[in-house]
Formats: C-alpha cells, sequence, structure tokens
C-alpha cells in the first residue's frame, strides 16, 4: 500500500502542487486530495504512474525509498545547500522574474501611499499569492512566506530586493509613518507587464484595493485571521493548500459556485 504522507512529502520537495499531480494522474484535484488524506486508494495502474512522476519505480514508491536523483544530491550537500536547493525546486525560478514586475507594479500604483512601507508590502505580495493560489488553484509569484510575529513574511524579497536595487531599478528611502521609522521603496522603472496575465492583474488590482490602505498595524492583525498562518508553525514557511480551509474572514473564492 502506497503511504499518502510520503507522497506529499515527495510532492512538496518536488515543488509540485496538487492539481498538478492531479492532472497528470487524470483526477479531479478534490479526488486527489482524497488519497492525500488516506481516503483513496489508488489502483496498480495509478500508483504506476504516480511513481513515474517521481521518477521511481512501483516498487520504491511502495517502500517509502527515495531513490532519485533528487534525494541523493540533498543528502550529500550540507543543511544551508539542500535548503537552497529545495528553495529553488519549490519556487521556480522563472517565478522570480514575475516577482519583480509585480512588486514595481505595486510599487506604481500604491507605493507613494504614506503607509506602505516594507512590512504592508509583505502583507500585500503574500495576499496577491494566496488569493490568487485559492481562487485559481496556481501559483502567481509562488514565493515562500515564513510565519513570524509580524505575520507573513516573503523570504526571497531581500535578495531579490537588493538586487534591484544593483540594477538601478528600485530605490529604497528612510521615512517616517506616525513617528516610526519605515523603509520605503521607489520605482525606477516601469513594470513589465507582458508576463502578468489579465486575471493575475485583476486579482493584484482587488487586492490592492481592498488592503493597500491599512496600516502595517491593520495588515498584520488581519494576516493573523488568515488560516495557512494561523496553522503554520512559527518562523516555517507557510502551505499554500492551507488556503482552502479559509473561513470568511479572509476567503476570497466562492465555494458555492465551484
Amino acid at each position: 500500500m502506497i503511504s499518502p504522507s510520503f507522497v506529499k512529502k515527495l510532492r512538496l520537495e518536488k515543488g509540485f502542487s496538487q492539481e498538478y499531480i492531479a492532472k497528470k494522474l487524470g483526477f479531479s484535484r478534490p479526488s486527489y486530495i482524497q488519497f492525500e488524506k488516506g481516503e483513496k486508494e489508488l489502483t496498480i495502474s495509478e500508483a504506476e504512474k504516480l511513481a513515474s512522476i517521481f521518477d521511481l519505480s512501483l516498487q520504491d514508491l511502495i517502500s517509502d525509498k527515495e531513490s532519485n536523483e533528487f534525494a541523493v544530491v540533498l543528502g550529500k550537500k550540507k543543511k544551508s545547500e539542500r535548503e537552497e536547493i529545495k528553495m529553488r525546486i519549490n519556487v521556480p525560478q522563472k517565478k522570480m522574474d514575475k516577482f519583480k514586475e509585480v512588486f514595481l507594479y505595486i510599487l506604481e500604483k500604491v507605493g507613494a501611499k504614506p503607509n506602505v512601507g516594507e512590512t504592508v508590502l509583505y502583507k500585500l505580495l503574500y495576499f496577491i499569492d494566496f488569493d490568487f493560489y485559492e481562487k485559481y488553484e496556481e501559483q502567481l509569484i509562488g514565493a515562500t512566506y515564513i510565519k513570524n510575529h509580524f505575520g507573513p513574511t516573503p523570504v526571497e524579497f531581500g535578495a531579490i530586493v537588493a538586487e534591484m536595487e544593483r540594477m538601478g531599478e528600485v530605490e529604497k528611502i528612510k521615512s517616517s509613518y506616525f513617528q516610526h521609522e519605515q523603509k520605503k521603496y521607489l520605482p525606477r522603472r516601469k513594470a513589465n507587464l507582458s508576463c502578468i496575465s489579465g486575471l493575475e492583474k485583476e486579482l493584484i488590482d482587488d487586492v490592492l484595493n481592498r488592503l493597500s490602505d491599512k496600516t502595517a498595524t491593520d495588515l498584520s492583525e488581519y494576516s493573523h485571521l488568515d488560516t495557512p498562518w494561523i496553522i503554520a508553525e512559527q518562523n516555517k514557511p507557510i502551505d499554500y493548500e492551507a488556503v482552502f480551509y479559509r473561513t470568511a474572514n479572509t476567503a476570497v473564492r466562492d465555494y458555492e459556485r465551484d
């Protein structure tokens, strides 16, 4: 019998979404979720397909054995290198180019507002990513967000923005907001919207219209109502899949119409 928890572990390591695996198996996403919860068993042919997705033999999949190159490579690396490899796999590099353009678009639209400092930007990026995933079951940016006391923090933000500063694409300045020091960013070029679909832009605009006037404190408190943040461990990545357990406080999908 195939272990659903082992398959989920492989899926997360590879950076595959439930939707991706479901399509490969010819399942609906809810049907695949039933398998990961242990509520559905696979036929032999389905199990063979699943094994091939992870480059495993059926026997290795049944015996919970990671015999693929990914596991071998990770085993030989020190911890920091393993984490870096996992991040590259879980967050496709092409999405990081989109991160830059979405960030510039946010700055163009709302960056001049006095409340929009670095903390507010963190939360806007988080809700753009997680709201899009909830509504369309696809990643928009696909950044990694860590749970901390002040709400979700995008792991890749520092490195990407530092690169953008070096390239002259943004400028970081310090200001004050209600007597608090604030980091703000000024766009130094226009966002390239060719890599952002109409559906993505529509959702980004919706998030900015709903949330960009809130203070950092207000947005932090709002993020603390979000199920993915609530169930995540402190200082650990927030699971995108948890958006499907959101309450009415933060849900953006109309499940009754699905």
